[in-house]
């Protein structure tokens, strides 16, 4: 009888088949297992359902909030301020509804407010702004500054004693829009077109990134930069305006109307936000170019 005689060597190389087999079943099985366990990747909402979203944030109509289409992640940014309370936050996801994971809700510090109250800088019979940007149309000269400012206003003077008066305004539109148009009467006012001491010389449209300064009457010059495009800002009791530029830069009381500006370029006239110049804060403001172009108006 022959006998087949297993080497060891020959035991040996079957083990390490055997063990080179079941490590690949447990490679394969490693790969296998996150694939598995894998998380479902985010939707993707189209254009048409992030302007459905949006307008379902307005209709929900919360005070104190304010909102703009982020392209890059395709969300709708809703910003809350410290009033809006967690109802209010469920009730925007409702309005929203099945399109409510397009939402992504930021928190700021603070109360949303038109940047209005007493002071110095330019005044009106009752309350007191900034004085945005001179500007002129042929021979006439005039100043922009925010609607919220304007409406309701008659004349505009240089002290809270209102004895020199500027000029009537000329132009208003708020809410939807934030911008007013004064009238230079007295021709014993300089209207120089700058800011301080930068000369502006051109009107610019806003870009997320670009570096902005804001000067204002209560809180000087600041700078930041602008974080979004075509907000909406709901300021309560039906005050709300649309395609605001969104910033980082601070603001207070009294800042309303107030110049930003890149360089020597007007960029927008302040309009309002939370927070302020101590601790920072969120603010918004109403692009120039579009206040220019409504009145037939040009920077110089």
């Amino acid at each position: 009888m022959r006998i087949k005689r297993i080497t060891p060597h020959s035991g040996i190389a079957r083990r390490a088949r055997l063990i080179a087999v079941a490590s690949g079943l447990v490679a394969v099985s490693a790969f296998a297992v996150p694939a598995a366990n894998a998380e479902p990747p985010a939707p993707t909402y189209s254009a048409a359902q992030l302007t459905e979203v949006s307008d379902a944030v307005l209709t929900a109509d919360v005070g104190g909030t304010a909102w703009h289409v982020d392209k890059e992640t395709g969300r709708v940014v809703v910003t809350a301020d410290s009033t809006v309370s967690s109802a209010e936050i469920a009730k925007i996801q409702r309005q929203a509804g099945r399109d409510a994971g397009a939402i992504r809700i930021e928190r700021t510090p603070g109360k949303f407010t038109k940047l209005l109250s007493g002071g110095d800088a330019v005044y009106a019979d009752g309350w007191r702004c900034s004085l945005g940007f001179n500007v002129r149309s042929g021979s006439t000269y005039y100043f922009l500054t925010a609607g919220h400012c304007t409406d309701g206003a008659g004349n505009w003077y240089t002290s809270a004693a209102r004895t020199t008066v500027i000029g009537p305004t000329a132009g208003s539109s708020f809410p939807g829009n934030d911008y007013g148009l004064v009238r230079y009467t007295n021709s014993s006012i300089s209207h120089p077109g700058t800011v301080g001491s930068q000369d502006i010389t051109s009107a610019a449209d806003a870009t997320v990134g670009m570096s902005v300064t804001r000067r204002g009457s209560t809180t000087g010059t600041h700078g930041g930069t602008v974080t979004a495009l075509n907000a909406t800002v709901n300021y309560g009791g039906g005050d709300i305006v649309y395609g605001m530029i969104r910033t980082n830069v601070c603001a207070e009381p009294g800042d309303s109307g107030g110049p930003l500006y890149s360089g020597s370029s007007a960029v927008g006239l302040t309009s309002g936000g939370s927070g302020d110049c101590t601790s920072g804060g969120t603010t918004f403001f109403q692009p120039v170019t579009e206040a220019l172009s409504a009145y037939g108006v040009s920077v110089y």
